[in-house]
């Protein structure tokens, strides 16, 4: 089963009155750096859906954004463009972009640490019901890639993982280590 349209959302520290309007001007920065390797194009404020995407910040291969779907806040990274390379290297691309994105959010004083890693709890997901369909079988063929990528970026920890079980659910994986990290952690196990 090839991988493609991996999705990687890195919950946050709760904060009941977290307003997501200072991402804005933030995002509009980051496309006017253009500083990575994507290209990024447009902001969109969904902040007035209950429990939807937040902001987004559109790219041309990717889109990030800050998202309360199910009603939990969380960076995500959304890959939309094919990538080459392995399941394996396309899970760790997914997984370093949603890092360095939150990692960016936790060093930017405008946002006032606002938008803060929880250390425990990502969830990963395939946005191509086609590719990988939420089914048993879609289990079974991915947890092996995702054995591996976690156990690198947990540096051999112990962790939980759940599945969403209904079919009409993209596939996605929730995963809570037992130990916490920061995302500069994680991105240094993922790099060794």
């Amino acid at each position: 089963m090839e991988l493609q349209h991996v999705n990687v959302k890195l919950l946050l520290k709760e904060d009941e009155g977290t307003d997501l309007k200072p991402l804005i001007p933030v995002f509009h920065g980051w496309i006017q750096k253009q500083g990575g390797e994507e290209l990024l194009l447009d902001v969109a404020d969904y902040r007035h859906v209950y429990a939807g995407p937040g902001v987004i910040l559109i790219g041309h291969e990717a889109n990030y954004s800050v998202d309360n779907t199910g009603s939990r806040l969380g960076v995500r990274y959304n890959r939309k463009a094919a990538l080459e390379g392995s399941n394996q290297d396309r899970l760790k691309q997914a997984t370093v972009a949603a890092l360095t994105a939150c990692r960016r959010f936790e060093s930017d004083p405008s946002l006032n640490s606002k938008f803060v890693f929880n250390g425990q709890e990502i969830e990963i997901s395939i946005n191509d019901r086609l590719l990988a369909p939420n089914k048993p079988e879609t289990r079974e063929a991915i947890q092996p890639e995702l054995a591996a990528l976690l156990s690198k970026l947990f540096a051999g920890g112990e962790y939980s993982v759940s599945y969403r079980e209904s079919p009409r659910d993209v596939f996605s994986v929730s995963v809570k280590s037992s130990g916490t990290f920061s995302a500069e952690e994680l991105l240094r196990n993922l790099s060794s």
